[in-house]
């Protein structure tokens, strides 16, 4: 049997004692599994690296000192991309090396470096290896062999093939997707059937045949069970600003759920690196922080309910009556409303009839490895779509964003701009949307408009990821809840007229900060009016919001001991008009 090949980690330094003393170091912790691969100058790390890439062995971490022989170590890095790029950059820096700190921030800034870490001058140094390890964990989650809790087999460009990848991805559900038409997949299908695409197979043997959401959440046991006594908080969504209120919220022994239609994380959770989250100085993928927060809240103790919107949400004694798509209730003290925003559809009947078979609304990373070698678009001006196209660029051969207006001034940060115009295969073009699509059963071309010169035309295109905007998940709860013109809730201050509550607002106190109309319902995140679209904002905001929960749950439980019911204008009513959207994502 021959023997696996090993992805390489390549260390270069034009320094003997350097390399030899740091190449020891890599082959002790992870000789085992990787090939360590030690060069002297520029011209030896572009040998191996095209050798690497004929012989198709993978390379997962290029590490580079500051100064190399016949290059600098950040100019050798940003070419590693060319040849390998999903290899991971590292530079070498001198602890204290204060000259170069502006020069490596602007470098990881503009994408041409991963990370910077200090050259270890002991053996073992656990902060070097830890780093290096982050780097080889993030990079077996795009390339490498991982755990397979289930395998999806369906025709590439299925629509629904896609919206359960994408789930399961953003979910950090390990699976393998199998396409219909390969050796495996055809014998899976003759074995399991093929009427019933995508077929899902579990681990331990059981085959779902086109399930839902729902189901493969109850086949993977994610879901809490709903008990019949009254929880303190029930939150909807699962986007940073719900999470972060589920976390702080269970972290002090208050008993929370968090009902979620299908995906962590939220419009977040589908950005392929955030970079200005505090405390990540190289990044983060939306999908990675969203699971960070989940695993914290769940240590905590709070309880997740997935692949379930809430359909209903009504005023009992005491307490709030939350009814979700199967029928049950869910009934707690306090609510808190994070049911977030989704992204606006360019509405063009030709072009939305390839939503998900080449137009994708949020979900570049999911998609970005099988459009490698070929030409993508991203429509929108923003940093969603700015870090969409930096993520598409690894993997296209050309990224086209399309933007509407003249300039990306004001709609997104600078540190992306420059990361933008500092990459090879991207074309920014302004005055440019879209007016049409072309193909038969999958995308293949884009009608697109000049607004300066008025001329239309049709140009390929693999794929579109639109990022345009967002709607609030609002509508479900109209009329019982207060929104401005866009469905985005008021809160607090923002209900006041003359200074003075709403008619409807049935205390004797004004509404706290994040309160609704609806005494002990909450909003927070992107959803709440005035809100500043920000991840950390939105974190933020499920954070202040605990100590006006706690403070209406002391009111209610006063009430109690009064023995009086709940005010009369509290008895709101809020459920879905018929044909409308619920709480939460649009998936079901």
């Amino acid at each position: 049997m021959p023997s696996p090949v090993l992805p390489a980690i390549v260390l270069a330094s034009s320094n003997d004692e350097t390399r030899t003393f740091l190449g020891g170091m890599l082959e002790r912790r992870f000789g085992a599994d990787y090939s360590i691969a030690l060069a002297d100058s520029a011209a030896d790390v572009i040998r191996r690296l095209v050798g690497y890439r004929d012989a198709r062995k993978p390379v997962a971490l290029v590490i580079c000192s500051s100064f190399l022989e016949g290059s600098n170590g950040i100019e050798m890095l940003s070419e590693v991309h060319s040849i390998h790029p999903h290899a991971g950059r590292i530079l070498l820096t001198r602890w204290g090396d204060r000259e170069a700190a502006k020069i490596i921030l602007q470098a990881m800034t503009l994408g041409r470096v991963d990370d910077a870490v200090y050259v270890p001058t002991t053996s073992p140094d656990e902060a070097f290896y830890r780093r290096l390890t982050e780097h080889l964990e993030e990079w077996s989650q795009e390339q490498g062999p991982h755990l397979e809790i289930l395998r999806i087999v369906d025709h590439a460009r299925s629509r629904r093939g896609h919206e359960l990848r994408e789930g399961l991805e953003r979910n950090r559900v390990p699976f393998r997707f199998i396409r219909a038409d390969d050796d495996e997949g055809r014998s899976l299908t003759a074995t399991h059937g093929a009427d019933a695409l995508p077929l899902v197979l579990l681990a331990d043997g059981r085959v779902l045949r086109n399930p839902s959401n729902l189901a493969i959440a109850e086949a993977l046991e994610v879901n809490s069970t709903i008990q019949n006594d009254i929880l303190d908080y029930a939150v909807v969504g699962a986007g940073p600003a719900g999470l972060a209120t589920a976390v702080y919220a269970a972290s002090e022994g208050m008993r929370t759920l968090v009902i979620e239609p299908w995906t962590l994380g939220g419009q977040a959770g589908a950005s392929s690196r955030i970079r200005n989250y505090p405390g990540f100085p190289r990044g983060i993928s939306g999908a990675d922080l969203a699971d960070r927060f989940y695993q914290q809240a769940w240590f905590f103790g709070a309880g997740f309910i997935f692949a379930q919107h809430v359909r209903r949400l009504e005023a009992g004694d005491d307490c709030y009556e939350l009814t979700i798509d199967d029928g049950r209730v869910v009934r707690a003290r306090g609510v808190v409303l994070a049911c977030g925003v989704a992204y606006r559809p360019l509405g063009i009947p030709n072009v939305e009839r390839f939503n998900g078979a080449g137009v994708f609304y949020g979900a570049a990373t999911t998609e970005a490895r099988a459009l490698e070698g070929t030409r993508v678009c991203v429509a929108g001006g923003g940093n969603s779509a700015g870090q969409a196209v930096v993520h598409l660029a690894k993997f296209a051969t050309h990224v086209d964003l399309l933007v509407r207006g003249t300039a990306l001034t004001g709609n997104m940060s600078q540190y992306l701009m420059q990361e933008l115009e500092d990459l090879p295969n991207v074309t920014i073009r302004f005055n440019t949307e879209v007016v049409d699509a072309v193909g038969d059963q999958v995308l293949e071309g884009l009608v697109l408009h000049d607004g300066m010169t008025g001329e239309t035309r049709t140009e390929p295109s693999a794929a579109l990821f639109v990022f345009i905007g967002a709607q609030p998940h609002t509508r479900w709860l109209s009329p019982a809840v207060h929104c401005d013109k866009q469905g985005y809730i008021l809160t607090g201050t923002e209900l006041l007229r003359d200074g003075e509550p709403p008619e409807d607002w049935p205390l004797k106190r004004r509404p706290f900060p994040f309160e609704t109309n609806l005494p002990g319902v909450f909003a927070v995140g992107d959803v709440r009016h005035g809100s500043i679209k920000r991840v950390t904002s939105a974190v933020g905001e499920g954070a202040m919001a605990i100590p006006y929960l706690h403070a209406w749950i002391a009111e209610v439980n006063a009430r109690q001991r009064r023995r009086g019911p709940l005010s009369r204008g509290a008895r709101g009513l809020a459920h879905p008009p018929a044909g409308s959207e619920s709480a939460g994502s649009s998936l079901h």
